[in-house]
C-alpha cells in the first residue's frame, strides 16, 4: 500500500522546514524542536471535564509530575477506569505538553481517566531512571486511585513509541512483583528490541521521519552501555516468558522502522497466551498519532485505540 498522502505532506513539510535532525542538536534543543513540531502538527486540544496537576513521590526524594484528565461526559466524582500513560520521544524528548492533545483524545475515546507521566529523561537520567519512574507512578495511581476517582482494579498502562516500550516493561515488572494489578496495556508503535536486526530497520532507515541515525542517537543518550540494551527491561521482546501479562492492544505502522519488532511482540504475546488485538496501519509513518492536524487518520486510529481500551477494561 502507498504512503498516505497526508503523511507525505508531513514529510514534505519537515523537508521544507530546514530543521536539523535531532542527532545534530543538544538534548535541550531537540526537546524544544519536538515541542514546536507538536504545536504545529497536533490536533486542537479536545474539551475534557477536568485536568489536574499531580505528583507522585519518588523513592530517594523528589517527585514525578503527573497530569490527570477526566473525560468529557463523566459526572462529578464518578469512579472511572484508568490509564497510566507514558509519552514517546526516544526517552530523551517529549513531556506532558507534547502529548496533551493525544491524552485528551484518549480520555474521551475510552471513557477512562488518563494520568500522563512526566518521567525523567536521558541523558541527564540514564536507564533505568525512566523505567523506575513509570513503575513508581503506576503504583502510586493504583494506591491512591480512590482519591482520584479511579478504579484501581480497572487500571491499564500505555504509551506511544518510547512510552509503549515503558508500558510493556512496566507490565512485566508489575506481573513479576504481583502488583499493581494491571488489566490492559496499550502499546502504540512500541520499540521492543534494540538489536536492530528486523527487516524494517533497514527498509525504512531513511526518509520516513524516524531514521536509523536518530534511533542510534536516542539509544546512545538513554543507555549507560550496550549491556543495558540487551536486558528485557530495555528490550521486552527478549523476555523469556510473557505469560500472565494483561491483554494488549498493539498498533504498528507500515512505513515505520519499528514495524517488525512491534509485530513480533504481538505475536510472542499471543504465543504465551496473552489476548492481543493487533492493529496494523499499512500506509502510516512512525509518530503519526501526534499529527492529527494534518494526518486525518490519526483521529480515527486514536478512536479505535480508545475503544479497545474501553472494551478491555470493561471486561476486566
Amino acid at each position: 500500500m502507498p504512503l498516505d498522502p497526508d503523511a507525505e505532506r508531513v514529510l514534505e513539510l519537515v523537508r521544507l522546514s530546514g530543521h536539523p535532525p535531532y542527532e545534530a542538536l543538544t538534548p535541550p534543543e531537540a526537546r524544544a524542536l519536538f515541542l514546536a513540531g507538536c504545536e504545529v502538527l497536533s490536533q486542537a486540544p479536545r474539551r475534557v471535564v477536568e485536568i489536574r496537576e499531580l505528583s507522585a513521590p519518588r523513592a530517594g526524594g523528589g517527585a514525578i509530575p503527573l497530569r490527570l484528565y477526566r473525560p468529557f461526559g463523566s459526572v462529578g466524582p464518578s469512579v472511572l477506569p484508568g490509564l497510566v500513560f507514558f509519552h514517546g520521544g526516544g526517552w530523551v524528548i517529549g513531556d506532558l505538553e507534547s502529548h496533551d492533545s493525544l491524552c485528551r483524545h484518549l480520555a474521551n475515546a475510552s471513557g477512562c481517566a488518563v494520568v500522563s507521566v512526566d518521567y525523567r529523561l536521558a541523558p541527564e537520567h540514564k536507564f533505568p531512571a525512566a523505567v523506575e519512574d513509570c513503575l513508581v507512578a503506576t503504583e502510586w495511581v493504583a494506591e491512591t486511585g480512590a482519591s482520584l476517582g479511579i478504579d484501581s482494579y480497572r487500571l491499564a498502562v500505555g504509551g506511544d513509541s518510547a512510552g509503549g516500550n515503558l508500558a510493556a516493561v512496566t507490565s512485566l515488572l508489575a506481573r513479576d512483583r504481583g502488583a499493581p494489578p494491571l488489566r490492559y496495556q496499550l502499546l502504540l508503535y512500541p520499540p521492543v528490541d534494540f538489536a536492530g536486526s528486523h527487516r524494517s530497520h533497514s527498509r525504512f532507515a531513511e526518509g520516513y521521519l524516524l531514521t536509523r541515525a536518530t534511533m542510534r542517537w536516542f539509544s546512545e543518550q538513554y543507555f549507560r552501555g550496550p549491556e543495558d540494551a540487551a536486558t528485557w527491561s530495555a528490550s521486552p521482546l527478549l523476555a523469556a516468558d510473557l505469560a500472565g501479562l494483561p491483554p494488549a492492544f498493539v498498533l504498528t505502522a507500515g512505513f515505520d522502522p519499528l514495524r517488525d519488532e512491534g509485530i513480533a511482540y504481538a505475536g510472542r504475546l499471543r504465543e504465551h497466551g496473552v489476548a492481543v488485538r493487533h492493529r496494523h496501519v499499512p500506509d502510516q509513518i512512525h509518530g503519526f498519532l501526534l499529527m492529527g492536524k494534518i494526518i486525518r487518520a490519526a483521529l480515527s486510529e486514536l478512536d479505535q485505540a480508545g475503544a479497545a481500551l474501553r472494551a478491555g477494561l470493561e471486561a476486566a
